[in-house]
């Protein structure tokens, strides 16, 4: 027989592969996370997760952000890393006394939460950024799907789902994703207005064009969390916050996602000339 832990697990797998209906539409604030974890301390990272978190409620934050794979650091890269060591951070969904401690802080504090952590599921290793709801429910897990040399411990995610809040469609994205425009355009058809893009990657100029240039094109806000960088992007391209450093820390912003609007760029797409996009290999 199934337990209830695990039935709980199924079904917040079978929200995430439905399109849910057109959530209401509100005003929030964000809190993005910011300093350089510990690789492979996730007991230290925790406690300065949890030190931000206070700083973020003190704020009124609705939601807050980590930076990609808080939890351990993001220790995949590591040159020590192999995948029997990264088993040992990783997490496990139904039991991991840390993400239980999530869930409680995000339903005392009336927060929504997206925290990094590796996680094992069902034998296998993901990089995975987890949303939990202001009563402490996970909402749901992305794990990360463009894998590149170093994240090949990893496993490669499957899909690309959104979910519904109080504050209208998000979804979610980790580091590299970004660099495929595929990513937040399919986010952004499936009604994402908001995405909350933990990261640990490249920073700065070049990345600043491209989250300004996804915002735009897909007119959606993204909310870029790196452990050196936070930066909000909004449907016009506009950068709406921007801090850089490496000292642990939140910035704030406040955004309207009732002007994340499907006109313009979305209404006068072409899609029956696009085939060729979903097509494996190139064309010479």
């Amino acid at each position: 027989m199934l337990s209830a832990m695990f039935i709980a697990v199924l079904s917040v797998q079978a929200a995430a592969d439905e399109k849910p209906p057109e959530a209401p539409v509100q005003p929030v604030r964000l809190a993005l996370m910011h300093g350089v974890p510990v690789k492979w301390d996730v007991e230290a990272n925790f406690k300065v997760f949890l030190t931000c978190l206070e700083q973020a409620s003190m704020e009124k934050a609705d939601i807050f952000i980590t930076p990609e794979c808080w939890l351990d650091g993001y220790a995949a890269p590591d040159k020590e890393s192999t995948t029997e060591r990264l088993r040992t951070v990783a997490q496990d969904l139904a039991t991991s006394e840390y993400l239980q401690r999530v869930a409680k802080e995000a339903r005392e504090r009336s927060m929504m939460i997206c925290f990094g952590f590796s996680s094992i599921e069902g034998g296998k290793l993901f990089n995975t950024a987890g949303l939990w709801d202001k009563e402490g429910k996970l909402l749901g897990v992305y794990h990360k799907t463009h894998l590149q040399t170093h994240d090949l411990q990893y496993s490669f995610g499957e899909g690309i789902p959104v979910w519904p809040s109080q504050f209208g469609t998000l979804g979610m994205m980790i580091c590299a994703d970004r660099r495929w425009p595929e990513t937040v355009r399919t986010l952004r058809l499936e009604g994402a207005r908001l995405i909350l893009n933990p990261t640990y990657g490249f920073h700065g100029d070049l990345n600043t064009a491209i989250m300004r240039t996804r915002s735009f094109e897909n007119q959606c806000f993204i909310a870029f969390t790196h452990p050196e960088e936070s930066l909000v992007t909004g449907p016009k391209g506009q950068i709406l916050a921007q801090w850089t450093g490496d000292t642990p820390g939140i910035q704030i912003c406040d955004i309207d996602l009732a002007a994340a609007k499907d006109d313009n760029h979305l209404r006068d797409r072409r899609p029956e000339l696009y085939g060729v996009i979903s097509e494996t290999g190139s064309k010479e």
